[in-house]
């Protein structure tokens, strides 16, 4: 939301272009007017004639062009000009209309209402610019009495408004659609996105919208959560305003502790947010116009789908919390069983993420990717300890037996689909680029990338990790070998992004903590 402010309140109509009495309060709120006539008198008359006019509470600001590139010019300025009056005859026959067809279809400005004023109807005959040009209102000059421009030009602001109310409300509808369908999916991004819909909402709701003037604090949506409060979403510059301390403690005072409003602004609505009757928040709006018992109702709709959006949050995060709990523990049981492996897991997650990251995978799919590879040994828990903790080289009975770990841990995380992901990796970690893999001798190819992806990283730290059978590999011994079996053991791809993230200092602290386990 922009702020238009009066660059000099003092001012008065005859030297600012505003209708506003010098002993006016209404603190710099004015409705745009484009008078467009090449007639001086016709432009001053118009002025003089609307000298008293008000609606919804403000005053006019007149903008004046002596012809059609004037005009343009001012339109170029003054992108909020709510209705234009026009006349057709000025420095061609037709300047008038070339001038409407500029605003609607090179401007592809729709909001503007435009009235058609001609002394010449015969250059412009009613029914043909009615039926040619987009225009809300023809009047010929000899009609326009100062009675019937009061009229005019009060039909064209209410029409702007309501226009304007309308737009914004499809601007505010589109975010929080946009936002509603991630609601069990959300991200603090999200949530974000959701609340600055509901302030656009709240704030169409008020007749507010992007291009009337306003004052320096529109609204603001806030949360609270014991001590911690977190601004959700707020108009332009509203952080800046001196008055906000001051808002923000009769708003909380208010929602809290049930203490009477007494310092706010005339018309402001403070409006809590509620979940299980517990206050957690509020919405503050001032709006210029006091607001109608339909439109307080509406609002308290939307503050009442702000608190669902923040309780549906809640929720997704307890559930989110609980979801890579059990993904820890199901890991650390693993681990425990393996106590050889010692911060693997850890390890192998922190590779996972950053190979994928390097691969373009979106930042939360890469985290999910590296959250999974955590249970990729799980099916351990199934192997004979004297195997896991064996010094020496594995029989070949004793290496059919751990090759059961990959389908041990698949039947284990397949009880749950949340798991699936874990599942595949548990499943298909130990699978080859060229087909020689267990346990189902897939060509690598045809598996998901996380699992191809933990390949390389699980090869990898096993080599640079000391085990019962062998001493830790150097980091470069570890390395030429990875990349040898870009190919055949290993996509080749998953390959290059590995070695660019370890080339480049990636996994310098994670190997690091590697060698510290060892020690």
């Amino acid at each position: 939301m922009k702020l238009i402010r009066r660059s000099n309140p003092d001012r008065s109509e005859d030297n600012s272009g505003h209708n506003l009495p010098p002993d006016s309060e209404t603190g710099g709120y004015f409705w745009k007017i484009l008078i467009v006539d090449d007639e001086e008198d016709v432009r001053t008359l118009t002025r003089i004639s609307l000298r008293d006019f008000t609606f919804a509470s403000r005053y006019l600001e007149f903008i004046e062009a002596g012809s059609a590139q004037e005009a343009m010019d001012q339109l170029a300025k003054h992108n909020d000009i709510a209705v234009a009056l026009v006349d057709v005859v000025m420095e061609t026959d037709d300047a008038g209309l070339k001038l409407v067809d500029h605003i609607r279809y090179q401007l592809n400005n729709d909001m503007l209402r435009i009235v058609i004023r001609t002394g010449q109807p015969g250059m412009a005959p009613e029914r043909y610019v009615i039926d040619h040009y987009d225009i809300d209102d023809y009047k010929d000059k000899t009609e326009l009495t100062a009675s019937r421009l009061y009229t005019t030009v009060r039909s064209a602001l209410k029409a702007f408004r309501d226009l304007q109310t309308i737009n914004t409300n499809r601007l505010g509808l589109e975010c929080v659609l946009k936002a509603t369908p991630a609601i069990y999916n959300l991200d603090h991004s999200r949530l974000s996105n959701f609340f600055n819909g509901m302030l656009t909402q709240v704030i169409g709701l008020c007749r507010l919208s992007p291009t009337t003037y306003m004052g320096s604090l529109e609204g603001v949506i806030t949360t609270i959560n014991n001590d911690e409060i977190k601004i959700r979403a707020y108009t332009d510059h509203f952080v800046d305003n001196p008055r906000f301390d001051e808002i923000h403690q009769q708003c909380v005072n208010s929602i809290l502790y049930d203490q009477p409003i007494s310092q706010l602004r005339d018309k402001a609505e403070v409006l809590p947010l509620k979940i299980a009757d517990k206050p957690v928040g509020y919405i503050y709006v001032e709006p210029i116009e006091a607001l109608s018992q339909i439109d307080r109702s509406l609002i308290t709709i939307f503050a009442r789908q702000c608190s669902q959006a923040l309780e549906n949050f809640e929720l997704h995060s307890t559930i989110i919390n609980s979801f890579e709990s059990a993904i820890d523990m199901l890991a650390e049981v693993a681990e425990y069983k393996d106590k050889a492996t010692g911060g693997h897991v850890n390890r192998l997650d922190h590779y996972t993420h950053a190979i994928a990251l390097a691969m373009n995978v979106d930042k939360n799919e890469a985290c999910c990717f590296g959250k999974a590879s955590r249970l990729h040994d799980v099916g351990k828990i199934g192997i004979p300890n004297y195997i896991l903790s064996k010094p020496g080289k594995l029989t070949t009975e004793e290496f059919e037996i751990i090759k059961t770990h990959t389908t041990l841990g698949a039947n284990i995380l397949g009880h749950d689909r949340a798991f699936e992901l874990a599942r595949q990796i548990a499943l298909f970690h130990h699978e080859r680029w060229d087909g020689g893999g267990y346990p189902q001798g897939l060509r690598s190819s045809e598996l998901p990338l996380a699992a191809r992806i933990v390949s390389v990283a699980d090869v990898f730290d096993a080599m640079i990790s000391w085990r019962p059978y062998k001493q830790p590999w150097s980091t470069q011994d570890a390395r030429e070998s990875i990349a040898t079996g870009a190919g055949t053991q290993f996509d080749p791809d998953v390959v290059a992004a590995f070695l660019n993230v370890l080339d480049n200092g990636g996994f310098d602290q994670t190997i690091e903590n590697a060698v510290k386990t060892i020690e």
